[in-house]
């Protein structure tokens, strides 16, 4: 027998093989317990741990008296569930905030060689757009700097970290940072970056 968490792994992919195969969308109805234990040949108890965890997940939702259904996908939502369980000690949530900011310095590293005069006045609308509130801001500004580097991969690892770090609290800095960094991109002084980062506030709310 293979060891239980091999049997577990195993069937949450057969599970997504079969879900591919039989073209099911979200609202359509999981065959029950039963069912999957013979198609897929294994045990109703593993069957339903597979299930359980992809309800944690927000894949699926279980209606008493109904059965099962596919949900539609909620990334914000495993992110929560993913946090509550990664994020409980402080030492990793000051991890996470540090990892984040490192990775924000780079991106603002890798984009000054392509930073154009219209892209500085992208930034200062950002920085004094009035609809948006500290966080939105926050986000709006690294997501356009992210979006200058040209790195795919970077920028995804940024957002799943600020949509982590935003279950923590509401993270930004003090507007004068961005202020700074904008006058940093104007003047070409790429070695002030560095230091720009160094010792940052940061404003928890």
């Amino acid at each position: 027998m293979l060891p239980k968490q091999k049997v577990y792994h195993g069937i949450l992919q057969e599970l997504r093989n079969y879900i591919e195969a039989n073209h099911l969308q979200p609202g359509d109805k999981l065959p029950s317990e039963r069912v999957l234990s013979e198609q897929l040949q294994a045990g109703r108890s593993s069957i339903r741990e597979a299930l359980r965890a992809m309800e944690l997940l927000g894949l699926i939702e279980t209606r008493h008296g109904e059965g099962t259904f596919l949900s539609t996908y909620r990334p914000y939502h495993t992110v929560e569930v993913l946090s509550s369980f990664i994020l409980q000690r402080n030492s990793t949530k000051n991890d996470l905030l540090i990892a984040k900011r490192i990775i924000e310095k780079e991106a603002a590293k890798i984009a000054y060689d392509d930073m154009q005069g219209e892209d500085i006045g992208q930034l200062i609308d950002i920085v004094w757009d009035q609809s948006l509130n500290e966080n939105a801001k926050h986000v709006a500004f690294f997501q356009y700097l992210f979006y200058k580097t040209e790195n795919l991969l970077l920028a995804k690892v940024w957002q799943l970290m600020d949509e982590f770090s935003y279950t923590i609290s509401s993270l930004s800095y003090d507007e004068s940072f961005y202020l700074r960094l904008i006058d940093l991109y104007q003047g070409n002084h790429y070695a002030s970056i560095e230091e720009l980062f160094h010792d940052l506030p940061v404003k928890n709310n």
